[in-house]
């Protein structure tokens, strides 16, 4: 069984778990429910964008911890005033450490740059949940999930508002998605094996529809890099991980967008 698979597994049972305790009617009644979600989109396409989706990310099956000391409070603020384009927070408990009340926490303090609920999305529910949780934007992962389920999932969420990121690793994902106009992360990091890649995405890249907001996750380190992948399209780039090691993961950001 790959990593990705225990994830998937142990997340069908948790959200089977959870929808047998919170009724949807409960979800479509709290606050959040009620905003207008902020676009990601617009946010990656404005003039002067960083591109920068800055991510909080406690911990992660490939390299364990990697801050617990982090206050979600602190980093996400520091993130603002980095001036990122938008923030991802984890929301997955048993594998990266995250809980939606990080998200809500982040919301709290946020009414200007989209936010990512980053899971492992297998249920319609979930979605109607990132709404509940204050999410603008959700993550599809395409390798877990059928051409369908894609499809359905990504409608739903674009009814309730909301921006869908869909991520893709190979060929073979990209295929099952309906790309056009559609956000396209290639992420760096094979999900199987968690080995990182950048050539990968810029060979994928080029398969992408020119309609498409291109974003590269995973593995980017240098402000250098982004150079790069900008010549190749991507008008995006997903960051955890490089500003989480540090004690000060919002300076961190700012110092890397300061050197871009």
């Amino acid at each position: 069984m790959t990593i990705l698979e225990k994830i998937v597994a142990y997340k069908k049972k948790e959200v089977a778990k959870i929808k047998a305790e919170v009724e949807v009617k409960k979800l479509v009644e709290s606050p959040n429910f009620k905003r207008t979600p902020l676009s990601l989109k617009k946010s990656l396409l404005e003039i002067g964008s960083t591109g920068i989706i800055a991510e909080f990310k406690r911990q992660s099956p490939s390299k364990g911890i990697i801050n617990d000391k982090a206050d979600i409070l602190d980093v996400t603020n520091g993130y603002l005033d980095a001036n990122v384009a938008a923030q991802s927070i984890l929301t997955d408990t048993h594998f990266f450490g995250g809980t939606m009340v990080d998200l809500m926490k982040a919301r709290s303090i946020n009414e200007v740059k989209p936010i990512l609920r980053k899971d492992f999305i297998v249920d319609a529910f979930q979605i109607v949940e990132a709404k509940a949780i204050g999410a603008d934007v959700i993550l599809l992962i395409a390798a877990c999930l059928t051409k369908e389920e894609l499809k359905n999932y990504g409608q739903l969420a674009t009814d309730l508002g909301m921006d869908v990121l869909y991520e893709i690793h190979t060929q073979e994902e990209l295929d099952k998605i309906d790309a056009n106009d559609k956000i396209i992360g290639i992420n760096n990091r094979n999900l199987n094996t968690f080995k990182v890649d950048l050539e990968h995405s810029i060979e994928l890249a080029s398969k992408i529809p020119d309609t498409c907001i291109k974003v590269s996750e995973s593995g980017i380190s240098d402000p250098k890099i982004i150079m790069g992948l900008k010549q190749y399209g991507f008008q995006g780039f997903l960051i955890g991980e490089n500003f989480m090691k540090t004690d000060n993961p919002g300076q961190a950001c700012k110092e890397f967008i300061g050197q871009m």
